[in-house]
């Protein structure tokens, strides 16, 4: 079942936005769950498995429509049979809300 977050929208940081506290990370990281990672308190991330490229790629392109829609966009590495996606908000360089948001995104289009 998605996380509530994926009904929620990235909101564009401008900069001078504080990162979030360690806090607030853990709180959206327990909220997002699904094996995301906080690294550094600077990004999330996490690798999908797939069966063969195709659905890989697939995944891949659906995780790309949402970042469009949402103005969000992660670091996207695609392989044979596994998609990493790493999302933090470079205005700031560091952890928003918006990140988390968008990681249940991505989880919702699997």
């Amino acid at each position: 079942m998605p996380s509530p977050l994926a009904q929620q929208q990235c909101v564009p940081c401008k900069g001078g936005t504080p990162p979030l506290t360690t806090g607030e990370r853990e709180h959206l990281l327990e909220e997002l769950g699904g094996g995301w990672a906080a690294h550094d308190a600077h990004h999330l991330h996490k690798e999908y498995t797939f069966e063969n490229f195709v659905d890989a790629l697939a995944f891949t392109n659906r995780v790309g429509a949402v970042a469009e829609e949402q103005g969000h966009h992660p670091d996207i590495l695609l392989t044979w049979g596994k998609v990493g996606i790493k999302v933090w908000t470079h205005a700031i360089d560091g952890l928003t809300a918006s990140d988390f948001i968008l990681a249940a995104k991505a989880d919702a289009v699997l």
